[in-house]
């Protein structure tokens, strides 16, 4: 997130969030809602499985992003 933020806030890409608030605001809930959903399944599959596959994606995530011109 860290490098999705500093790509994207040099070239002033976060003003469009202000002229569409409710794509914002419904991306918010998602995530929202995601995290909640994240956070039940910590009771279901144990920390050995979650943690590695978020590692994942975010690794993942990040050289999606770091590749894209």
């Amino acid at each position: 997130m860290l490098v999705a933020f500093a790509r994207y806030s040099r070239d002033g890409s976060f003003a469009v969030l202000g002229a569409n608030l409710r794509f914002t605001m419904v991306m918010a809930a998602g995530s929202v809602a995601g995290a909640v959903l994240g956070g039940l399944l910590l009771g279901v599959f144990p920390d050995a499985v979650l943690i590695p596959a978020l590692a994942l994606i975010l690794l993942v995530s990040a050289v999606k992003l770091a590749r894209h011109e």
